[in-house]
């Protein structure tokens, strides 16, 4: 997992073993024998390629492309939880992994944002409506 990862990264990056190796503080050897699975970078290491990829450290050592429609790592805070169907009535089903992150229950009401360009966005509605609130507190702060 880690090598392909570093490998699929670093690609999309665009960045030559050379490039990387320069940024992280290592020979370009030591990159070859990461990528090969020969050798691992101690957490410290990790910890900056992780940071250089913008991806978690978890997802750089763990992440599985082929068990998520074969995408690679998602950039930190990123999620992809999968493909659902829209039912008749135009219901879906919220993804259980999705549910847990966000802790969203049977029972809790969701507000449906949507922008033409960008898709459908759902948040948990105490949230949004706390947002909303101190929107509203700070509006009518600046106007005193």
């Amino acid at each position: 997992m880690f090598k392909d990862n570093l490998i699929q990264l670093r690609k999309y990056h665009r960045f030559s073993q050379e490039d990387l190796a320069e940024k992280v503080g290592v020979t370009r050897q030591a990159i070859a024998k990461w990528e090969a699975g020969e050798t691992v970078p101690d957490l410290e290491k990790c910890r900056l390629l992780a940071e250089i990829f913008e991806v978690s450290l978890d997802d750089l050592a763990n992440y599985e492309s082929e068990s998520n429609w074969g995408v690679g790592v998602p950039p930190k805070g990123k999620h992809l939880f999968g493909v659902v169907t829209v039912g008749d009535k135009g219901q879906i089903v919220i993804p259980a992994k999705a549910r847990k992150l966000f802790s969203i229950n049977a029972g809790d009401q969701v507000v449906v944002l949507g922008d033409e360009s960008q898709g459908i966005a759902l948040l948990k509605s105490d949230n949004f409506l706390q947002m909303a609130d101190m929107i509203r507190q700070s509006a009518e702060n600046a106007r005193e």
